[in-house]
């Protein structure tokens, strides 16, 4: 089975971010030669309406073969929302709760981001977790592109 890997907005529009392009670029190269399974919701969907075009025509013409699409549900709002109330992040940050949640029940392989402050961060993963735990769902691995793609 291919590695799910659930994708957050901040990897799709990493294509266009100086910082992060070569290895934005190189973990979707990953998924056209299906490698691994890009898993995004319909928040990603909402959150890409306004990005710039380039962003978006990257986003719809990756290969349906290797992307998988997932829904926010009510059981993904409660956990986020979970998330907020024990204060792993404030309320400001519930989206990014939402696409963690997502991830978690959605039982992906990886959740990637390039947000650093509040998704890709060591306090906050170990957080994340121990709700995840404390409610009965997998513990997440969050992880950069960075440390996903293979310069092989």
């Amino acid at each position: 089975m291919k590695p799910r890997l659930y994708f957050d907005t901040s990897v799709f529009g990493g294509i266009l971010d100086e910082e992060f392009q070569k290895e934005t670029q190189s973990l979707f190269d990953m998924v056209r030669r299906g490698e691994i399974i890009c898993v995004f919701s319909d928040l990603s969907e909402l959150e890409l309406e306004n990005a710039p075009k380039e962003v978006i025509n990257h986003f719809k013409n990756l290969p349906e073969d290797y992307t998988e699409f997932v829904t926010i549900s009510e059981e993904i709002n409660e956990l986020a929302e979970q998330y907020i109330k024990e204060k792993v992040v404030g309320q400001t940050s519930i989206d990014d709760c939402r696409h963690i949640a997502c991830a978690a029940i959605n039982k992906v392989d990886y959740l990637v981001s390039w947000n650093f402050k509040h998704i890709v961060n060591v306090f906050r993963i170990r957080g994340y977790n121990s709700i995840n735990l404390k409610y009965g769902h997998i513990q997440l691995d969050i992880r950069s592109p960075k440390e996903i793609i293979s310069d092989e």
